[in-house]
């Protein structure tokens, strides 16, 4: 039977430090949110994320903003929030409302205060090995794997899924790992048979049910990252828990896996943004 990978209680135990290393600054940390629109995952999302900067001493402050805002006004709030002096990260929830387009949006913010390391800078200094943030749900995995004892180095990892928030930074971030990294999608042929291989298994590809039990090498690490919702409005990832829960070597529940890890992580981004303003790391 696998052993779960318990991000809720991993990501306890981070905020613990996150918020002891906030209280040590010269000022607390304060995190710029961006909500345009009424979309509810999204409001429940920043609500979270609130309670979360709330209990490790970071100051929140929300700019809730309607479905009707122009591209212009968008831009024109980044921009006050890149040159305000308070802010040290700044999020903007995605998705925007239709007939937005977030690309401008999220290149026009200080890539020192891109705390969801999505400015192409960031990105291209994840590329090199140089990061100066780490993506947070990239990051929540890899917490996991080593907060577990996973090995990473020699080993082959999978991962279903090559978006640009999850797929394509992970395969970085393991390969600098000494990953051996193989990058699915869905144009890949046989996909069972490259699944079964896997040392690490990591489903990232909003398919409900897509991984089986047949597609698990035993003993595997299966990672569980998406949250699609059921008609019954349940979350459910990817994985078949039930099915390949026995068979796995350790496995990540949805919700409670690397949903956690991933608020945590954005946390540390927040943490690391005040920092580095504040002359306290390099």
């Amino acid at each position: 039977m696998a052993v779960r990978l318990d991000g809720a209680a991993l990501a306890a135990k981070l905020k613990t430090r996150i918020r002891a290393e906030a209280a040590a600054l010269i000022r607390p940390p304060m995190l710029a949110v961006v909500l345009a629109g009424e979309d509810p995952a999204s409001q429940i999302y920043v609500r979270g994320k609130e309670r979360d900067c709330a209990e490790c001493g970071i100051r929140t402050r929300t700019h809730r903003l309607p479905a009707s805002v122009s591209q212009e006004d968008l831009l024109v709030l980044v921009d006050s929030l890149n040159r305000d002096e308070d802010v040290d990260g700044v999020l903007v929830q995605l998705p925007l409302p239709e007939g937005l387009d977030p690309r401008p949006v999220l290149h026009a913010l200080s890539p020192e205060k891109d705390v969801d390391c999505f400015h192409p800078l960031n990105t291209g200094l994840l590329a090199l090995g140089e990061p100066r943030f780490l993506p947070c749900t990239p990051a929540g995995v890899l917490e996991l794997l080593d907060a577990y004892g996973v090995p990473i180095p020699g080993r082959l990892c999978v991962i279903l899924g090559r978006s640009h928030l999850v797929g394509r930074p992970l395969a970085q971030l393991l390969t600098a790992r000494d990953g051996t990294v193989i990058l699915c999608h869905s144009k890949t042929r046989d996909l069972p048979a490259l699944t079964r291989r896997a040392d690490v298994l990591i489903a990232a590809a909003g398919r409900p049910g897509l991984v089986t039990a047949d597609m698990v090498k035993p003993g595997a690490a299966v990672v569980d990252v998406a949250m699609n919702r059921r008609a019954d409005g349940k979350l459910t990832g990817d994985v078949d828990f039930p099915a390949v829960e026995p068979v796995a070597g350790f496995l990540t529940p949805v919700p409670g896996g690397v949903g956690p890890m991933t608020r945590a992580c954005l946390l540390q981004n927040v943490l690391r943004a005040a920092r580095l303003r504040q002359g306290a790391e390099r």
